[in-house]
């Protein structure tokens, strides 16, 4: 079936399927989206349940490691995996490669769920199985945005999309709520879950989804793939371990192995590109970038990812470690209500993103997308202005407004991304542009915990040594606790513990102190009344940083020229519609 559609003073001849198979696809491919994404945040709020679980403290010396690896190790392989894959799918089959990122998935779901081992050994198998199983999730990332462009026409696709992507970014906020309500009941369900929507989804696509795009047979670019892999998979991993600390310092952006991984991998990405301009059959073709819908439209999802990304982390650590303590919430039960309360967050991307998706197909993307990133980035200068214990009504409308900015804009974004290359290009394209969004994420955790961090070191030290002192513990403890890395502090927010508890619990002295002193020092109040102003500095460095990427983001987008649809299977055209 071929459908014409008029962009301008252009004809465009699309060729689409039957109406009943783009629905299927469209369903299909959300599930497959929801899935993935909604694996790499719910791990985060059941990361306690999950190290008790296993036996193993996670804030014990050297076991830091084990906990980002954990929630970075998933992130990494995404990124690193997505382009590879997505040109494998235009070679062999979209269908193909996507049907078995469902089948890997579930497996690596039930390894997970049957860890056999404890301690450090428990840690290991999990952070394998998460590996694999983002591999999975990087088959079923790299190819549903090609999937649903093939299936759906171009006046369609704004609408499709939408939904697509709503889909995909309410999973990374549901999961922070399921995460908190499984891993009440019990830790292994966190990744049970996954297993019947697996199956059912493995069976659905297998026996629904079919291949209605023309095969790019060709060689494998091996010396792209390896360089690409080789190069993001170094920066990752440095980002990775240069937060955390290394001998003396707070943090290991001073480690002579992250200086040689950035380096390292900043060069092989170079002669990755270089490469690319060399062979025949390039692993991805960097002549997409001449054309402007797609290039703005990738380099807008960089930056808006990279805001986007790093806010989850201290949105949850504003909340756990000070807000709902404040409030009377006990820091055990903190990381399943600040999943509840971020999810106006989620309601913003359900509300305006499938509306802005259908908007878009009449209007164009770049009024959207645009307005989107502006709506962004003036939610973060209203987070910046908020007290420290802020008023949550005035909290959840700024989340909301950041939610309805990425939602007018991740669809609209998408579906240009994708109707403005080649149909012969769309897997690499998709993969190409789902790296830079998971690439985002992954340096904008390692961006905003070192601002954060860094700004904590300025002022905590001072603080909690003249906080504990006052309440009798001796100078000498004080002062140890006090030099401790700040990373430990956060992350004990972060995962629900009470932060003085766990830095003086090993050196006893709760015990010996008198009942007042200690009762005042693992209330609820007396961290989150000390750790308030050195955070609330780190967090504006922060929320400064991620409105300056929003307010670039919506001035990329705006230079992505009008509604554009690529009229050629095969040609690389430019976009020359201003």
């Amino acid at each position: 079936m071929s459908e014409t559609t008029t962009q301008g003073d252009q004809v465009v001849v699309e060729s689409g399927p039957d109406d009943r198979y783009k629905w299927i696809a469209l369903s299909n491919t959300s599930l497959g989206m929801f899935m993935a994404i909604l694996d790499s945040s719910i791990v985060i709020i059941a990361m306690p349940a999950i190290f008790r679980g296993i036996g193993l403290n996670p804030l014990a010396p050297g076991n830091i490691s084990y906990l980002l690896w954990m929630i970075m190790g998933y992130l990494l392989v995404t990124a690193v995996l997505v382009v590879t894959l997505g040109r494998l799918g235009d070679m062999v089959g979209r269908v193909r490669i996507y049907n078995l990122g469902f089948v890997v998935f579930t497996c690596a779901s039930i390894a997970l769920s049957l860890d056999p081992a404890r301690g450090g050994a428990g840690a290991i198998w999990l952070i394998v199985w998460r590996l694999v199983q983002a591999t999975g999730g990087s088959m079923l990332m790299a190819n549903s945005a090609a999937i649903l462009t093939d299936a759906f026409p171009a006046e369609q696709r704004g609408m499709a999309m939408g939904i697509n992507q709503i889909m995909a970014l309410s999973g990374q906020f549901i999961g922070l709520v399921a995460g908190g309500l499984l891993a009440a009941w019990d830790w292994r369900a966190v990744f049970w879950v996954n297993v019947p929507f697996g199956v059912f989804g493995t069976v659905w696509a297998y026996r629904k989804l079919r291949e209605t795009s023309t095969r790019n047979p060709g060689r494998i670019d091996w010396w792209g793939n390896v360089t690409f892999a080789a190069g993001l998979g170094l920066v990752l991993i440095a980002i990775t371990y240069g937060i955390q600390p290394y001998e003396h310092d707070t943090m290991g952006w001073g480690n002579p192995k992250v200086i040689a991984g950035l380096a390292g991998g900043v060069a092989l990405l170079g002669v990755f590109a270089v490469i690319e301009t060399r062979v025949a059959e390039p692993m991805f073709r960097l002549g997409l970038f001449r054309i402007r819908a797609f290039a703005s439209g990738t380099m807008t999802a960089l930056l808006a990812s990279m805001a986007r990304g790093g806010m989850q982390f201290m949105l949850i650590i504003w909340l756990q470690g000070i807000w709902l303590p404040l409030h009377g919430y006990s820091f055990s039960d903190t990381p399943l209500w600040a999943g509840i309360f971020l999810l106006p967050l989620t309601g913003g991307f359900l509300v305006s993103g499938p509306l802005s998706g259908y908007l878009s197909d009449r209007y164009g993307a770049r009024a959207f997308a645009t307005a989107g990133m502006a709506i962004f980035a003036f939610s973060f200068v209203g987070l910046l202005l908020l007290p420290i214990d802020f008023s949550y009504w005035q909290f959840a409308a700024l989340i909301a407004l950041n939610g309805i900015g990425s939602g007018m804009f991740a669809a609209p974004n998408t579906s240009a991304i994708m109707s403005s290359v080649p149909a012969s290009q769309r897997g690499a394209a998709s993969g190409m542009r789902a790296t830079f969004q998971n690439s985002g994420t992954s340096v904008s955790i390692g961006v905003f915990f070192s601002l954060l961090i860094a700004g904590l070191h300025s002022k905590l030290p001072h603080t909690l040594s003249a906080g504990l002192h006052a309440q009798g513990v001796p100078t000498k403890i004080a002062a140890h606790v006090a030099a401790l890395p700040p990373v430990s502090t956060v992350f004990a927010a972060f995962l629900g513990f009470n932060p003085v508890q766990t830095l003086l619990g090993p050196s006893g002295i709760l015990h010996r102190l008198p009942v007042h002193n200690a009762d005042v020092l693992t209330g609820r109040t007396f961290f989150p009344e000390l750790i308030s102003a050195p955070f609330h500095h780190g967090l504006v460095v922060v929320f400064a940083a991620a409105t300056a990427m929003g307010v670039i983001a919506a001035v990329v987008s705006l230079m992505r020229g009008g509604q554009y649809y690529n009229p050629d299977e095969t040609d690389l055209v430019a976009d020359q519609d201003g």
